[in-house]
């Protein structure tokens, strides 16, 4: 056995003791890491329609929708699992769960309610079959403010007209 004697700061000794071992071969198992799975390519399984979409300008303030189609482009049955808002200004309108087979296409409705003045940029991710597939989609715009009060009625025209009209 071998005594090592320690001192810290001075203030304290401390021993350890360590055994040696004779011939002790050591036996570590080398850990089998598998490399990680390549994610499959969406493009070959969905299609998606307006996963770009732009409101243009919006009045602040009054929600607006869109539709975001996805068309099923494999040889096997799909499911939409979820849809994923980045914001609570953000509100989609779709159905969890839903099957959809080869060849058939399902919609997501995208409502947006802008409470802040100027430009916006907002993601979705939509989540399909046991959460094997995701796909971001993004819709942009502009809000503009909306007068509170119409204008006041502009009676100069009638100022102008000659008279017994």
């Amino acid at each position: 056995m071998k005594r090592i004697a320690l001192l810290t700061m001075g203030l304290m000794a401390v021993s350890l003791t360590f055994a040696q071992q004779k011939d002790a071969k050591a036996t570590t198992a080398t850990p089998v890491v598998e490399a990680p799975k390549a994610p499959k390519d969406i493009t070959k399984y969905f299609v998606f329609t307006n996963d770009d979409w732009n409101f243009g300008k919006i009045p602040q303030g009054k929600p607006v929708e869109y539709d975001l189609f996805i068309k099923n482009i494999s040889k096997d049955s799909a499911t939409l699992d979820n849809v994923q808002v980045s914001c609570g200004c953000t509100t989609p309108k779709y159905t969890k769960g839903q099957k959809f087979g080869p060849g058939e296409q399902i919609k997501v409705t995208l409502g947006f309610n802008a409470g802040v003045l100027g430009s916006f940029g907002k993601s979705v991710t939509i989540f399909l079959n046991n959460n094997e597939f995701t796909k971001s989609v993004t819709f942009k715009g502009e809000t503009f403010t909306v007068a509170s009060a119409p204008a006041p009625a502009n009676n100069a025209a009638e100022k102008i007209k000659p008279a017994g009209e």
